[in-house]
Order: C-alpha cells, then sequence, then structure tokens
C-alpha cells in the first residue's frame, strides 16, 4: 500500500511513518509533504496514492485549499489537534479523522476500516468536500469572547465568562451577568446566536439564549416540553418546546 503523508510538523510526521510501518512493514510512505503548493505539485505528477493522510492545517493554509486545486481521488484520513469536542463533529461525517499526536490504536483502527472498504472503493474515496469545509469552518469561527454593554450614560465590556444569559424584552435585548446584573445591548438574539460558542451557548426559546454555567435544573413537564430554571433566577417561565427538547437534551449531555 502506498501513502502519501501531508504534515507540516516534523515530529508528527516521522511519528506517522513510524506508526505506518508498525502497522504494517510493506506500507510504503511515498513522500512527506508540508504544503498545499508541494502537495497539489505532486499529485499532478504522480499516480494517485492508496491512501492520503491529511493534516488538517498544514504550512500555507487549511487543507481545503487542496481539494480547490486538484481533484483527490484517494481516501483520506484527516488529522487534526483540536479537542475532543470537535474530533466528534468530524466523526459525523463518516470519515476517519485522528486526534493529534497520533495514538497507535487510533491510526490501527481506521486502516483497519480502509482495508475492510477498499473493495468498495467509492465508499472510501468520496469526500463530502463542501459539508468538510463547513464543518471546519463552524469549529475554527472565532467566537465573541467579550461585549461592550451600556449602563446608563457609560460604556463597559463584559467577558464571555461572565454572562449567564440573554433575553429580549419586545424588542430590546439585555445581557445577564452572573452576579444578577442586567445591561441593555445593541444586538438582537439572532445576531448573538451567531456570535456565541454553540457548545456554551444555546437558544432555549425566542425570547432567551442561556450559558451552560446558567442552567440550574430542567423539569420534564407532561406536555414532551422542559422548563428551564436559570440562574440568577428569571421572572419569567422559561420553556423549550417539544420539538427542541431532544436538541436540548443532546446539547446537556455532551
Amino acid at each position: 500500500m502506498k501513502v502519501l503523508i501531508l504534515e507540516d510538523e516534523a515530529l508528527s510526521a516521522r511519528r506517522a511513518s513510524q506508526l505506518l510501518t508498525e502497522y504494517d512493514a510493506d506500507i510504503e510512505v511515498q513522500h512527506v509533504l508540508d504544503s498545499i503548493e508541494e502537495a497539489a505539485i505532486w499529485l499532478n505528477q504522480n499516480p494517485e496514492p492508496d491512501l492520503m493522510l491529511l493534516d488538517i492545517h498544514l504550512s500555507d493554509g487549511l487543507c481545503f485549499g487542496l481539494f480547490d486545486k486538484v481533484t483527490v481521488k484517494s481516501p483520506v484520513i484527516f488529522t487534526t489537534a483540536y479537542d475532543q469536542y470537535a474530533l466528534q463533529a468530524f466523526k459525523m461525517n463518516s470519515i476517519d479523522y485522528l486526534l493529534k499526536p497520533l495514538d497507535k490504536g487510533d491510526l490501527t483502527r481506521a486502516l483497519d476500516k480502509y482495508h475492510h472498504l477498499k473493495h468498495d472503493r467509492k465508499g472510501v474515496s468520496t469526500l463530502d468536500i463542501e459539508n468538510l469545509r463547513k464543518t471546519i469552518q463552524a469549529l475554527t469561527k472565532k467566537y465573541k469572547t467579550r461585549f461592550l454593554v451600556r449602563y446608563g450614560d457609560t460604556i463597559h465590556f463584559k467577558n464571555i465568562e461572565e454572562v449567564a444569559y440573554f433575553y429580549a424584552d419586545d424588542k430590546v435585548v439585555f445581557m445577564v451577568t452572573n452576579e444578577g446584573k442586567k445591561y441593555l445591548m445593541d444586538n438582537n438574539l439572532e445576531s448573538l446566536e451567531e456570535m456565541l460558542d454553540p457548545a456554551l451557548f444555546f437558544r432555549i426559546n425566542r425570547k432567551v439564549i442561556a450559558r451552560i454555567e446558567a442552567i440550574q435544573k430542567v423539569k420534564s413537564l407532561l406536555s414532551s416540553r422542559l422548563q428551564v430554571f436559570l440562574k440568577p433566577v428569571f421572572n419569567q417561565d422559561v420553556f423549550v418546546s417539544k420539538y427542541k427538547s431532544h436538541e436540548f437534551k443532546n446539547w446537556l449531555d455532551n
């Protein structure tokens, strides 16, 4: 089996090569490349490898630049330095992604999967590039770390760790901090939802976006809805609709 490694960290590249040969001494590492440009040239000038081990971040950008330059027909195992939460999101695309530093057991399972699927060439080589691109972009998105808020005629900033929840009162949006202080916001809830890390914040309903630490308790109702109790205490009842309750519970359980 011929494998092409795309990796811009020398130590990671050496470890990948070592683990590949430990898995199978007959594996030939054709080349180790560290950039999109080098990889595009190599792929245009050489027969396609049986398998590619591709790091998400290369020396000249995200690996998706490669797919814009050449048609990649080889099956790909991606590697990434992202945390476990991100890794779970990657796996939703039904392609193998390995967390760096590479673990021998993880790579072995990925290679076993490759051999299991290689008789179905379409099954291992078809990449949903647009879906993968959107996943990476979402995971590398820079979420807000602080907000400017108004209190009377003065402007303050609040770090995201200080925020308990946001709520809308008619068309006016307020931030409530962990200490229970309330500040007027210039944003609507829709724009806030785009700015906030979905691992930390959830749009409970049309009126409330809450941080995970602000969820005091959740009560199941006969109507399949959920009632959420916030801290600091919110002066209105907060409900999750039955249509959104499963998503909300999955978020809590992540």
